[in-house]
This record gives C-alpha cells, sequence and structure tokens, in this order.
C-alpha cells in the first residue's frame, strides 16, 4: 500500500469513531435506546464514571463518543456522570451504579483506580473496568492505549515546524502516562531536530482551561514557537492561535479551535477497545485483563496534517506510522536504545527495548527536555 493511502485508512478508522454526536451538557444522565441486540446475546447496561465535563473537547469528550457508538451499534442502555472529582465522590458515584445493576461500570481516569477496587469488592456479580491504572481483580479489568506511539509522531512534526528550537508543553499531573508521552514527544523531536529542546509547564490540573492557557503563553513568551499539550481542553491551541505561533493537539482533533496553528493531534478511539470489552460481557465470556493496544489496533493515532506541514515531514511520520502498523517495531517504540536521561545517565543502552513495566512507571525525562518533575505527595 503506498503511503499516501496508509494514512488515508488510519484516519479514516479514527473517523468513523469520531462521529458519534455532539457531546451533552448537564450533571448525571442517562439514555435509553431500543434494544437490538441478537438474540443469543446477553442485552446488558453500562455505565461511565468521568473526571470532567463530557464537552471538553478532550479526554472526556472522546470516551464519550465512544460510549455513543457502543450504545447505537449494540444496542444497549447506557448511563454517564461528568465532572466526578477524584478521590472525592468517585466512591459514592460508582457505587450508585453498581447497586442500581449496572452490568459494567466504566472508570475513565487513573485518580477512580483505588474507589473502583473499593467498591468492587462489595459487588462481585459487577465486572468493572478501569482506564489507566493498574490495579486489577477478578471482576476488575484495566484498558489503556499507547499513546506514547503516537506522541513520538506528533513529535516528529513538531521538531521538523519549529524555528525557534524551543517547542513548549503543557502538561497535567506528573503521573508516569503524562511523562511517557512528553518523553515519546519529545523523541520525536530529536528525531528530526537534535538541537530542539521541549519545555515543560506543569499546571497541577487535567480541566482548567485559564490555566492551561497561561501556562501556554508563559511558555511562547520564553520564545517557543510550537505548544504541544497533555491536557483535556483546547485552550493551549487557542493560546497559540492568538499569539501565531504552531499548536500540537491530544485527545482530538481540536483544529476547529485553532485553524492556522494547529499541526495534527495524538487522537483516541476508545470505541475499539469499548466494542471489544461489550462485545465480551454480553457472550459471557469477559475476564478481568489488562487491554494496552496501540496503533496497529486503531485506538490511537494522528489527526489530519495542517497544509502547513511539508510533504517530506508527512512522508516521515507516514513512515514511522507503517512501522507500527506492519510490526516492523516493538510496541514499545520510541522506547528503544540509546536513551539518555536529563543528567546524561545511559537509560538504554543501543538497542535495547524499555519494557512495559518500565514504561508504566516512568520517573524521568530523556535528555533534550527542559523541567523538573515535581516530587510525589
Amino acid at each position: 500500500m503506498k503511503v499516501k493511502g496508509l494514512l488515508l485508512v488510519v484516519l479514516a478508522v479514527f473517523i468513523a469513531g469520531f462521529i458519534a454526536g455532539c457531546a451533552q451538557e448537564g450533571g448525571e444522565k442517562q439514555v435509553t435506546t431500543p434494544a437490538t441486540t441478537p438474540s443469543e446475546k446477553k442485552e446488558i447496561k453500562a455505565a461511565f464514571v468521568y473526571v470532567s465535563p463530557v464537552g471538553d473537547a478532550g479526554w472526556t469528550y472522546m470516551h464519550d463518543q465512544g460510549r455513543k457508538f457502543i450504545e447505537k451499534k449494540y444496542g444497549i442502555k447506557t448511563a454517564y456522570t461528568e465532572n466526578v472529582a477524584e478521590g472525592g465522590d468517585d466512591e459514592r458515584v460508582i457505587r450508585e451504579y453498581a447497586e442500581q445493576g449496572y452490568d459494567v461500570i466504566f472508570t475513565t481516569s487513573f485518580g477512580f483506580m483505588d474507589a473502583t477496587i473499593t467498591v468492587a469488592k462489595d459487588y462481585p456479580d459487577t465486572i468493572f473496568m478501569h482506564c489507566s491504572g493498574y490495579k486489577t481483580a477478578e471482576n476488575v479489568g484495566t484498558y489503556f492505549g499507547r499513546m506514547y506511539q503516537a506522541r513520538y509522531l506528533t513529535g516528529i512534526v513538531a521538531g521538523a515546524m519549529t524555528k525557534s528550537n524551543k517547542i513548549g508543553y503543557v502538561a497535567a499531573v506528573p503521573i508516569p502516562e503524562v511523562i511517557r508521552g512528553i518523553n515519546a514527544f519529545a523523541l520525536g523531536v530529536k528525531k528530526v531536530n537534535p538541537d530542539a529542546k521541549v519545555y515543560v509547564v506543569w499546571t497541577g490540573t487535567w480541566y482548567d482551561p485559564a490555566k492551561e492557557k497561561e501556562a501556554a503563553l508563559s511558555l511562547i513568551s520564553e520564545g517557543c514557537d510550537v505548544i504541544a499539550q497533555h491536557q483535556d481542553s483546547p485552550a493551549a491551541q487557542q493560546a497559540a492561535e492568538e499569539s501565531g505561533v504552531y499548536s500540537i493537539g491530544y485527545h482530538s482533533d481540536m483544529s476547529k479551535f485553532a485553524p492556522k496553528a494547529h499541526l495534527t493531534a495524538a487522537v483516541w478511539n476508545w470505541s475499539v477497545i469499548y466494542s471489544y470489552i461489550i462485545e465480551e460481557v454480553m457472550a459471557g465470556t469477559w475476564k478481568s485483563e489488562k487491554i494496552w493496544w496501540g496503533i496497529d489496533k486503531g485506538v490511537v493515532g494522528i489527526a489530519p496534517f495542517n497544509d502547513a506541514v511539508p510533504q517530506e515531514v508527512r512522508d516521515m511520520v507516514n513512515e514511522e506510522m507503517q512501522k507500527y502498523l506492519n510490526g516492523e517495531v516493538p510496541e514499545q517504540y520510541p522506547f528503544v536504545g540509546p536513551i539518555y536521561d536529563q543528567n546524561e545517565n545511559l537509560v538504554k543502552a543501543e538497542g535495547e527495548v524499555m519494557t512495559d513495566e518500565e514504561l508504566l512507571s516512568m520517573n524521568f525525562f530523556v535528555d533534550n527536555v527542559v523541567g523538573e518533575i515535581p516530587a510525589s505527595e
């Protein structure tokens, strides 16, 4: 397959996942659709617990697109609660769904992990799926996507497009997931531009548009001419648009918020994993497992390129993407040595591959990242 054709196929997978309707506003909502499930499969109802609003254009928005997709495809009943505080109201919300008899409950933020495990002990006949965590039980599984793969590809774009060799990164919370994404992005930058640096500013929040925009503007004021993000709103993209610099989005295609600035984005397609889980539950074959899928499964990818991205850069990104699709590189790529940390210590020697365990516990920055990782509380 020609590279250009390959890209169109991959993008089509994501576009199909995105077309699931507009986000809804409000607090706790339930939506019922006519049951169309084949008679040989169990009819179920699924609940989703979200950390931010469904209209955030980011993390929760994309999970909700996945919810809508399975609701329509399988004719099941779904419900969701948005704006649930981690370590606050999460246990109550999860417990209420279990008490109401929902067959499977998806808890979609890292901070919901302990509450999920706690509630699951009291409802052994309910299936719980926790996103991005690592704790499991007989009735608790985990799921996530290898977003660092897409981060790496977008880093190539950023490294090729910067003129100042200063790329800003607005980061949320210093957990391994975020650190891993920053490092993968930085490795992409380094592949095409060894002179460029990635400057990190932390907001300490997943969703706070005002803080996100302020952080982006501070990076721009320091000379960063490309702004990337691990945040749930498009505020960093809007700051780049207003300032006349480029940007790299996250979660969804954020180009409508920054049509001139937005070069591409690392994007999710949760419908792939949600479909898999729902089919297992309906068939009665579900079992606890740790799902961690990447580009080859269609769970992560990149948004369409801005016209400003030169063809040679697109070709380079497509060539790297094809390595994932063809199985030419390990799933952990680009975390293959040599890899050095900020203190010039060799983390992985030439050809050595970081393990999944090392990726899931990552707590260092690679050598072309400027910034510090705050100490854990």
